[in-house]
Parts: structure tokens; C-alpha cells; sequence
């Protein structure tokens, strides 16, 4: 199985040694991990960017799951990019597994960046725009899209101290795909 890593990872200054870190825990279950980095870009181009979104495409398209880090990312949400790829992958009917290395309710981290009060039920930030709290890690649209389309959200009990180099949360993703992996070879051989 190939398995899509996606993540704000890339942007990371060891981006490539943790690209490469997380190929070596897939290859442990007997799954290939393909990191966006691994594409070939020809950086100097006028159109790199558009560049990379083609060949993330392409990369999505030649693996049969993804795992996200869903760890908040610039913000009290996850990684917009990763999200798109999320989305991707569900649409495409592929097995989509997601983590985050902060298990902190989406609307208590929403606090952390502005005011917030209750009003008529809802919460309210300071430009009095509805916060969304269903009592989730994250967006309701990638926790059920995880639901749906794979497994729910894995979450660490505590947030770890580094969280972006602990990789417990993305090895339980990875042992469930390789599980996955098993169970359907034992389902067609039956």
C-alpha cells in the first residue's frame, strides 16, 4: 500500500530528515510512505507553485490512503493544504487516516486566539462571527470525513513537548493502515 503523507511537515527547517523519518516507520508495517517532498520541482520555474500542486495530485492519485497531520498549523485549525488533500483523497473513495499531536478542543484553542463569549447558545469571537463547537478536536467536515472514510482522529492523551517532531500519534496511523492492509488481503482471499 502507498500512503499519501500529508502535512505542514514540509515546511518544517528538517523537512526532509522528517520525511524520511516517517518513510522508515512506514516501511516497519510493510507500507510505502510517499512525502510530498519526494516530488521532483524544478524550483527556479515561473509556475512552481502550480507545479507542485500537480504533481501532489499525481502522488495522491498513485496511493491508496493518506495520513494527515492535522496538528494545528499557523492558527488554532489545521493546515489549509492538508485539509484540501484530506478532502482529496475522501472524494476519491481512498482510506484516510488523521492525527493531531494536539488533542485540545477546537473552540478552547480558538480562545487562545481571540475573545470569545456565549451568546444565545453559541460562542461568539470578537468580530461576532460563530465559533464551531462540537465538542471536537478540530472542524467537524475532517473529523466525520476521517469517520466516514477511514478512522476517526487520532489523538495523543497529552500534548507531547514537541509537536512537531513526536511521531507516537502518526505511528498508531500508520499500524492501523498496515492493519487495514491485512484485513482486506484476508477478506479477498476468502
Amino acid at each position: 500500500m502507498n500512503i499519501y503523507l500529508a502535512g505542514p511537515d514540509v515546511f518544517l527547517p528538517d523537512a526532509v530528515e522528517m520525511g524520511r523519518r516517517k518513510a522508515v516507520i512506514c516501511a516497519r508495517y510493510g507500507v510505502t510512505g510517499r512525502y510530498p517532498l519526494d516530488n521532483v520541482i524544478e524550483r527556479a520555474a515561473a509556475d512552481v507553485s502550480l507545479q507542485i500542486f500537480k504533481a501532489n495530485e499525481a502522488m495522491m492519485d498513485a496511493c491508496e490512503a493518506i495520513i494527515a497531520n492535522l496538528t494545528p498549523f499557523r492558527g488554532p485549525g489545521a493546515d489549509a493544504g492538508t485539509v484540501y488533500e484530506l478532502g482529496y483523497m475522501a472524494g476519491r473513495g481512498k482510506l484516510c487516516l488523521g492525527y493531531s499531536n494536539d488533542p485540545t478542543l477546537y473552540a478552547d484553542r480558538v480562545r487562545g486566539f481571540t475573545e470569545i463569549e456565549g451568546r444565545d447558545g453559541r460562542l461568539i469571537d470578537r468580530s461576532g462571527l460563530t465559533v464551531e463547537d462540537f465538542g471536537h478536536a478540530d472542524n467537524l467536515m475532517m473529523i466525520h470525513a476521517l469517520e466516514l472514510h477511514g478512522v476517526p482522529l487520532v489523538l495523543p492523551r497529552a500534548k507531547p513537548a514537541d509537536l512537531w517532531q513526536d511521531l507516537t500519534a502518526f505511528e498508531v496511523c500508520v499500524r492501523m493502515a498496515s492493519e487495514h492492509v491485512a484485513i482486506t488481503k484476508n477478506r479477498n482471499m476468502l
